[in-house]
Order: C-alpha cells, then sequence, then structure tokens
C-alpha cells in the first residue's frame, strides 16, 4: 500500500509539474486562432510616439493574462534612435478591453536630458486594433520569403499621473521592424546548409518543420559537417516561439555554436537587459553592444564573420575572433572568443561545423550559409533598404548600426513632476 501511494503520488507531481509548464506556440496561426492568445499577441512589440519635437520607443513584453512588461527608450528603439546606456524608463501595463495602464517605476541608464523624473508614475490610455487588411498579419510571413505588413495597433494616451506637461492626444504606433538582411540569398560559391529543400548538410537526428507556412524550417537541435578550417562568413535566420507565460531561461532557449565551441545565444529576451546569456550574447564571455532582440515569432538574423582559433599541433597560437550584426546592427566587431562554451566541444585543432542548440524548446531556423573568406561577398537587395520612418501597418528595416540621431528630433525637457 505504502508503494503504491508513494507511485500515485509521484504521477500527481509530475502531472502538475508539466500542467504548469509554459505553453510553446511556433507559428502565428495557432496564436491568432486560439482568442485566449491573440489580443495580447497583437498588443506585444514595438512602439514610437514621434510629436511635438520629440521621440520615444517602447517595448510591451507580452507576460499573458492582460499583463506586459513596459520598456520606454529615450530617442527611439535600440539600434534606431537609442543606444546603450542611453536613459530608460522600466514598468509594467495592464490591458483591460479597451483600455491600458502603464505603471512606470524605474529609470536606467544615463540621464543626459535632466528630466526629473518621479518615483512612480501612472498612464492610462486607449488600445485600437484594426481588423487585418488581405496582406497583413501578425508582422512577418511563417515562410522562407520577407516580411509581411503587420496588423496596426495603436495606443492613445488620455491622462497621466504624477507627470506634468505631457500632451495628451499622443499615440503611440505600433512598428515592424524587419532586418535589412532577411531572406539575404547565398553569393555565388557560397555552401547552403539549409534552404528547406533537404538535410544533406546536416548530421543524423536534424529534422525538418514541414508544417510551417511558406517554406520548411530546421528544428533545434541540429549539427552540421565539418567545415574547412578557415575564415568564413554566415547568414542564417531564426524564429523564437511565443511563450508568454515563461521566464528566463526558459523563455524559447537555443544557440548557435560555432566551429560547435563558442555559443551565440538565441533566446526570448526582448525587451531584456541584454546580458551575455541572452540573445546576441556569447554566453559566459560577452554581451552584446545592444540588445537588438525582436519580438518572439519574428524572424531575425545573425550575420556572422568568423575567424577559427590558431594552432600548432595542439597548442594554441591564437583564440576565435568574431564579427556579429543581429538584425543588421552590429553588436560586435572583431571581438576575440577565449574559451569554449560548455556544453558542446571542447577548444581544439579538428575542424567543425556548426551546431544549433536544443534546450527543449522549439526555435525555428531557415536560410543558411556560408561563404569562406575570399569569395564574392553578398550584396544587399534594394529592396532591402533602411527605411527611415513607419508608420503602422508597415514594415521597416533596420539601419546598419549608424546613429539616427540626424533624422531623429532628441527627447525634449518637456517630462517634469507633478507638484
Amino acid at each position: 500500500m505504502k508503494k503504491q501511494t508513494y507511485w500515485l503520488c509521484a504521477a500527481m507531481i509530475l502531472s502538475f509539474a508539466l500542467s504548469a509548464a509554459a505553453q510553446e506556440y511556433t507559428s502565428r496561426g495557432e496564436v491568432l486562432q486560439n482568442e485566449a492568445l491573440r489580443k495580447d499577441f497583437l498588443i506585444q512589440g514595438e512602439y514610437i510616439i514621434s510629436e511635438y519635437g520629440y521621440t520615444l520607443g517602447m517595448h510591451l513584453i507580452a507576460d499573458g493574462g492582460g499583463k506586459f512588461r513596459a520598456v520606454v527608450y529615450a530617442d527611439g528603439l535600440p539600434g534606431d534612435g537609442w543606444n546603450a546606456g542611453d536613459m530608460r524608463i522600466l514598468g509594467t501595463a495592464v490591458v483591460n478591453g479597451d483600455d491600458i495602464t502603464f505603471t512606470m517605476t524605474e529609470s536606467k541608464g544615463s540621464n543626459t536630458y535632466g528630466i526629473d523624473l518621479p518615483d512612480r508614475a501612472e498612464i492610462k490610455g486607449k488600445v485600437t486594433i484594426e481588423r487585418p487588411q488581405e496582406g497583413q498579419g501578425g508582422g512577418q510571413g511563417e515562410g522562407q520569403g520577407a516580411g509581411q505588413r503587420g496588423v496596426p495597433v495603436r495606443i492613445e494616451l488620455v491622462s497621466v499621473a504624477g507627470m506634468s506637461d505631457i500632451p495628451y492626444g499622443l499615440f503611440l504606433e505600433k512598428q515592424y521592424r524587419q532586418s535589412p538582411t532577411l531572406g539575404l540569398e547565398p553569393p555565388e560559391g557560397a555552401v547552403v546548409l539549409f534552404n528547406g529543400t533537404n538535410l544533406d548538410w546536416w548530421l543524423p537526428g536534424a529534422k525538418m518543420n514541414e508544417s510551417q507556412r511558406g517554406g520548411n524550417t530546421l528544428w533545434a537541435e541540429a549539427a552540421s559537417k565539418a567545415f574547412e578550417k578557415r575564415p568564413y562568413k554566415m547568414h542564417l535566420e531564426f524564429m523564437v516561439s511565443y511563450m508568454p507565460q515563461a521566464t528566463g531561461q526558459k523563455r524559447s532557449n537555443s544557440g548557435v555554436y560555432l566551429d560547435e565551441r563558442y555559443e551565440c545565444q538565441i533566446l526570448d529576451s526582448f525587451g531584456l537587459e541584454g546580458e551575455n546569456n541572452e540573445c546576441g550574447g556569447f554566453y559566459g564571455m560577452v554581451k552584446p553592444k545592444v540588445n537588438m532582440c525582436f519580438p518572439p515569432l519574428t524572424w531575425q538574423t545573425y550575420d556572422f564573420d568568423f575567424t577559427p582559433a590558431q594552432w600548432d599541433g595542439n597548442t594554441k597560437t591564437a583564440n576565435a575572433r568574431v564579427s556579429l550584426k543581429h538584425n543588421g546592427v552590429q553588436i560586435y566587431d572583431n571581438i576575440e572568443l577565449p574559451k569554449h562554451t560548455p556544453g558542446r566541444k571542447d577548444e581544439g585543432p579538428a575542424p567543425l561545423g556548426v551546431y544549433l542548440q536544443g534546450h527543449g524548446n522549439k526555435v525555428q531556423f531557415r536560410n543558411i550559409w556560408i561563404q569562406y573568406q575570399g569569395e564574392p561577398v553578398a550584396q544587399t537587395s534594394a529592396a532591402q533598404a533602411p527605411v527611415e520612418q513607419v508608420s503602422a501597418g508597415q514594415v521597416a528595416t533596420v539601419a546598419d548600426g549608424g546613429d539616427s540621431d540626424a533624422q531623429r528630433p532628441r527627447l525634449r525637457e518637456r517630462l517634469r513632476p507633478r507638484r
């Protein structure tokens, strides 16, 4: 009887743990068809206010059940006006019907504008989600092609408690940014690792997702065959899942192990700090210059320039080096990778390929190719050139890491605490 009771309790605990695990959604279709998910998914994302001589960016990060984290950025969005170290204001948001209430409680970064911020500000607004028109979806297409127009979402700010000199009637317009290298075709002489047609370049165990609308994708986990031991460029596109109730490292986790030794993290870290264990970070070594993670279920790009470590027999004579653009923005420029990342292969002279980490989540990849140094250079097409401004319902590409202050007015000293 004791043994039966033990196993019954164990089964109940396991059942509870499985039921409590965060759900993972891998396509816009399954999210948009689910009434319990659709509204939060459409509201989450990137927003811009650009009125009265100043610009603010905002990230809304869905946590499920109408709850969000909110991050306000001075001068625009990361990689497009806002730079690491600039001022941010952090808080939460709650949606109830068409009403949204922001509670902003913390500021970070350099307050170079002399703004006297209160300890707490409450902002109320109204959310409008327009009915999708033909050709509109949740942002980017799910297949191999480029992006679609997104569903227009607008938030009107109607009252502010704790701050003065904010002109009411301002609108936050949702943005749908797109990497300028999304869909970049492999140049002549490139080695195509995955284009959705086969798994010839991948070791046994790699699997395709053949149900994604628009083209097959590659699931994590997957390991490629070995590359030549010489410098190369690598382009790949990835999409993290929508997991609004997950947090931290459990929120759509994977990674790209260059040379199967050095992990560049993949994670749904949209709106977070940009640490070395978040998207774009080299795990345990270096954090990105700026967190360029887009919202979940958005196709993103990594463009690496990688030089393997140099060896004389079994003695390392030079560290591996890497440059990386995340969604078109330079986040590393020829940095050293002094050690391997635990969890895969130790450093050594043997040539290896790329490993797409399996971490229990359903991260997807597509359009993966490498180009050895000395081969013709891939060119960004005219259709992928950066776009300066975006209105609701359009897709923009991200400028190539340049400072956009010339295009965006800087934040004015308009925000004063209410006495």
